[in-house]
């Protein structure tokens, strides 16, 4: 278990499980789980998380319910990229504290979302947005299902004059996943944080940032009995991947990993 202070996500967490009425059951709801990483206690990760320095933001508007599954990747940029924001998506009320952070004049808002289902008079993010001078790339991602995504883009006007990212793929850039999408492959959120840090620079970063989430997802599926349609590799083998990473973008030798089971 943690003993660094909530970051946003894991705030979020727990402003929206308070707001409950009963118990949120989801898949695997019966497994003890740790209460920052929301994996199961025997295979929690947390003793590995350390963050980055990063010349990036982030902002997760999230669906109502997205912020409770223990599937959700978003708490992995909160763990890599301290400068990250939380606010769960209304329709009629949009919260003044994300509207103060996007037009706070530190940051340059771009939406990630794809260029095909977006408006065509929204203005395409450019080399100078990704790079900013003076600024931080404040990265907006709408966390949800695809509907749930598309939703909060359409309902979201205010969203709509910043400038657009998008990302042409063949494939993820992870083999791992939680969550099957219903149009062919679809990337967790932590993958698109990881292709927008890419974007803006910070190679070292995006692969601290995946090499995470391949961590997350391994020792989540430990943790069941759910099969997968992609090769598995071993946790170790995984947590060696993501200190690796971390060395390469802090530049320092750190300790070998030690799984804790």
């Amino acid at each position: 278990m943690s003993t660094v202070p909530p970051h946003a996500i894991e705030r979020l967490y727990q402003q929206r499980l308070k707001q409950s009425t009963r118990p949120y059951q989801a898949r695997g709801y019966q497994i003890i789980r740790c209460p920052h990483c929301h994996l199961a206690q025997k295979f929690c990760q947390c003793h590995l998380k350390q963050s980055v320095v990063s010349n990036c933001a982030f902002c997760l508007i999230m669906y109502d319910f997205e912020v409770l599954k223990p599937s959700n990747s978003a708490g992995l940029i909160a763990d890599i990229i301290p400068d990250t924001y939380g606010f769960i998506w209304s329709r009629m009320q949009t919260s003044t504290e994300l509207l103060t952070l996007l037009a706070n004049p530190e940051y340059q808002p771009i939406v990630i979302f794809p260029t095909q289902n977006a408006l065509e008079s929204q203005p395409l993010a450019t080399a100078h947005d990704l790079q900013p001078t003076g600024k931080k790339p404040l990265f907006i991602l709408l966390d949800g299902t695809w509907r749930e995504a598309h939703k909060m883009y359409r309902k979201s006007p205010w969203l709509h004059h910043f400038p657009l990212l998008s990302f042409n793929l063949d494939k993820a850039p992870s083999d791992y996943s939680l969550r099957k999408g219903s149009l062919g492959f679809q990337l967790a959120t932590a993958e698109v944080a990881a292709l927008a840090l890419a974007a803006a620079g910070e190679q070292a970063n995006a692969d601290v940032l995946l090499s995470w989430f391949e961590v997350f997802c391994e020792a989540s599926l430990m943790a069941t009995s759910k099969d997968s349609d992609f090769v598995r590799r071993p946790l170790v083998q995984l947590q060696k991947a993501y200190m690796d990473a971390l060395e390469q973008a802090a530049g320092v030798t750190l300790s070998e990993p030690v799984a804790d089971l």
